[in-house]
C-alpha cells in the first residue's frame, strides 16, 4: 500500500510541473504576441502624394534658378508664337536636362542604397560604404589612362565591372563578421573605400590626372547639358527591375533559411542585386560623379515612416531621393550665387548630420 502511495505521489508531481511549465509558456507567448511588427507610421498613399507634390515644387524651383536670364513669360510667348527664343532654348538645352539628371541620380542612388541594405541585412550601408563608387572611379580612371579614345559605353562597362569586383572583395571581408554586429560592417566599408580612394588618388597623382579625377569624386550637375546625361535613363530601367523583384529581395533579407523554404535562390537574387547596385553606381559616377549618403539616409527615413516592406516603400524611396538631391542642388546654386557649390559637398554635410542622428537616436518602439 505504501508502495502504491509513493507511485501515486510521484505520478502527480510531474503533472503539476507540466501544468506550471504550460502556464509559463502561455505567459511567454502572450508577452511575445503583444509585440506588433513595425508598420507604416502614416498611410503610404499620403506619404507618396506629399513626396510627389514636394518634388513638383522643387522641379519648378530648379528650372527657375540659374545664372542666365530666364523668364516663364518668355516660355509662354514661345508656345503661343510657336517659335524658339532664348528662354525656350535655355530651358530645353540646359534647365530640363539638368533637372532630369538630378531626379534620375537621386532615384538611382536611393534605390541602390535600399537594395544593398536588404542584401547585406544592414541598415547602415550604402554604395559608397561598400566600395562600389570608389571601385567604379578606379576602373574609370584606369580605362581613361590606357584607352583614352574608348567609347562611353566601354568606360561604363569597365566601371561597372570594377564596382562588382570591389563589392565582392568587401563581401568577402565581412563574411566572418556576426550579423548582429551592425556597426562593424559600415566601419569596415569606410576603411575599405578609403583604401581604394587612396590608391586611385596615388595613380592620378603619378599620371597628373588629379583634375580629371576630381570631376568624378565630387558630384556636380553644372556641366549637364542635352546629350550628356541620357546614360542615366539606364538607371531608371534598373529601378523598375528592382520594383519587379522587390518581393524576392525582401524574402532574401529575412534570412537564408526563410529564402530556402520559400524556394528563392539566395545566391541568384544576391548577385542580381549586387550587379544592379554596381551598374547604377557606375552610371552615376561616369555621368555626374560621386554623391555620398543618399543611399544611406533616404532608405532609413522611409523605413521609419513606412516599415520594412520593400515593394510598398520603394516608390517613396525613389521620390524622396529625387527630392533630396533637388533640394541640395538648389541650396548649392543659391548659397553663393552666382557660383555653385557641388551637390556632393552640400549633401555630404547634411548626410553626415543625419547619419549621426541615425546612429545616436533611440531605437524605435516595436
Amino acid at each position: 500500500m505504501s508502495l502504491f502511495s509513493h507511485r501515486a505521489h510521484t505520478s502527480v508531481k510531474p503533472s503539476s510541473s507540466l501544468s506550471a511549465d504550460s502556464s509559463s509558456w502561455q505567459r511567454t507567448a502572450d508577452k511575445h504576441s503583444s509585440i506588433e511588427p513595425r508598420r507604416a507610421a502614416l498611410p503610404p498613399w499620403l506619404i507618396n502624394m506629399g513626396s510627389l507634390i514636394l518634388m513638383g515644387l522643387l522641379v519648378l524651383l530648379s528650372l527657375s534658378i540659374g545664372v542666365a536670364d530666364f523668364s516663364w513669360s518668355g516660355i509662354f510667348h514661345s508656345l503661343v508664337d510657336q517659335s524658339a527664343n532664348s528662354d525656350s532654348s535655355l530651358l530645353l538645352v540646359s534647365r530640363i536636362p539638368r533637372t532630369v539628371a538630378i531626379i534620375l541620380t537621386g532615384i538611382a542612388m536611393a534605390v541602390s542604397g535600399m537594395i544593398i541594405q536588404v542584401v547585406l541585412k544592414n541598415r547602415f550601408v550604402e554604395p559608397s560604404m561598400v566600395g562600389a563608387t570608389q571601385s567604379a572611379a578606379l576602373g574609370l580612371l584606369i580605362v581613361s589612362l590606357l584607352f583614352p579614345a574608348s567609347a562611353l559605353v566601354i568606360k561604363m562597362g569597365v566601371a561597372t565591372f570594377s564596382a562588382v569586383i570591389g563589392m565582392m572583395v568587401f563581401m568577402a571581408l565581412i563574411h566572418r563578421i556576426p550579423p548582429t554586429d551592425f556597426l562593424m560592417i559600415p566601419l569596415i566599408g569606410i576603411v575599405f573605400g578609403g583604401i581604394i580612394e587612396a590608391v586611385t588618388t596615388f595613380i592620378a597623382y603619378q599620371t597628373e590626372t588629379l583634375q580629371m579625377l576630381s570631376v568624378w569624386q565630387f558630384g556636380d550637375f553644372s556641366g549637364v547639358l542635352a546629350g550628356r546625361y541620357e546614360l542615366l535613363w539606364l538607371t531608371g530601367g534598373l529601378c523598375v527591375l528592382a520594383y519587379i523583384i522587390a518581393d524576392k529581395l525582401t524574402i532574401v533579407g529575412l534570412g537564408d533559411n526563410i529564402a530556402l523554404n520559400l524556394g528563392i535562390s539566395k545566391r541568384q537574387v544576391t548577385w542580381l542585386g549586387v550587379g544592379m547596385v554596381a551598374m547604377m553606381s557606375a552610371v552615376v559616377v561616369v555621368t555626374v560623379g560621386m554623391i555620398p549618403f543618399i543611399g544611406l539616409v533616404v532608405p532609413n527615413i522611409v523605413s521609419r515612416l513606412m516599415g520594412d516592406k520593400l515593394r510598398r516603400s520603394l516608390p517613396t524611396v525613389a521620390l524622396l531621393g529625387a527630392s533630396a538631391v533637388l533640394l541640395c542642388d538648389i541650396i548649392g546654386r543659391s548659397i553663393r550665387y552666382p557660383f555653385e557649390v557641388p551637390v556632393a559637398t552640400v549633401f555630404g554635410v547634411v548626410g553626415t548630420v543625419l547619419f549621426l542622428w541615425l546612429l545616436l537616436r533611440a531605437p524605435a518602439k516595436q
